[in-house]
């Protein structure tokens, strides 16, 4: 990681609790794959006490003096002017941090060996635990993005309406497929058709399937 974003952390002691800092990175994990939406922005621009999610506007430059934050740790009065190019550099410097601690091959007790001695030692020590609570749970979500498909949620069948082009009859199947990798619902619904001779050999199909994961589970 590049060592001037290191220098955005203390953006952080303006948190007013341990749990506001955890609450931002679960919140960047959680928006990886989307990004921050508008009610994300606001609550971190609330938990890093600014006015108001017009802070966050890249177009509208301020500058504030900040008290003591009353953090977990015992931290000292941070005085600087905030940008929307500094907020965004904090969360890009997050997200490289929670990255390497997930994608790479990086222990619990290795996490701490990432922060620079520039890095002040009490956030070193709260990001240090953070990091550690979540990495396990955070590597779970990217195997299971990796492998997850979506799973039968229900299925309706009816027959289908005969007509002039049809030589015979038809079974219309509805499957709904739940995706829980895929926001917001990640619902998918499916329609297709069978005849009697199709569907005979799906039925076939279905119960070796089901012979061969009765066996499976005995094993």
């Amino acid at each position: 990681m590049e060592r001037t974003l290191w220098g955005h952390l203390p953006l952080l002691v303006r948190a007013n609790s341990k749990e506001s800092v955890e609450f931002i990175l679960q919140t960047l994990w959680r928006t990886r794959k989307s990004g921050l939406d508008a009610d994300d922005r606001r609550l971190i621009s609330e938990m890093l006490q600014l006015q108001n999610d017009a802070d966050l506007d890249p177009f509208i430059i301020y500058a504030r003096c900040s008290a003591t934050a009353e953090l977990s740790f015992d931290c000292s009065v941070l005085e600087m002017n905030l940008t929307w190019e500094l907020l965004s550099q904090l969360l890009v410097c997050l997200r490289m941090l929670i990255r390497k601690c997930v994608y790479e091959n990086i222990s619990k007790n290795d996490i701490q060996k990432l922060f620079p001695e520039e890095v002040l030692p009490e956030l070193q020590r709260l990001l240090t635990l953070l990091l550690q609570k979540f990495q396990r749970e955070w590597r779970d979500d990217i195997h299971m993005d990796k492998v997850s498909l979506p799973r039968l949620k229900a299925m309706t069948w009816n027959m289908a309406t005969q007509d002039a082009e049809m030589t015979e009859p038809m079974a219309v199947i509805n499957l709904k497929l739940q995706n829980d990798t895929r926001a917001p619902q990640g619902e998918l619904d499916l329609k297709f058709q069978l005849a009697k001779e199709t569907l005979d050999t799906m039925v076939k199909s279905m119960y070796s399937l089901r012979d061969q994961l009765s066996n499976l589970g005995e094993t």
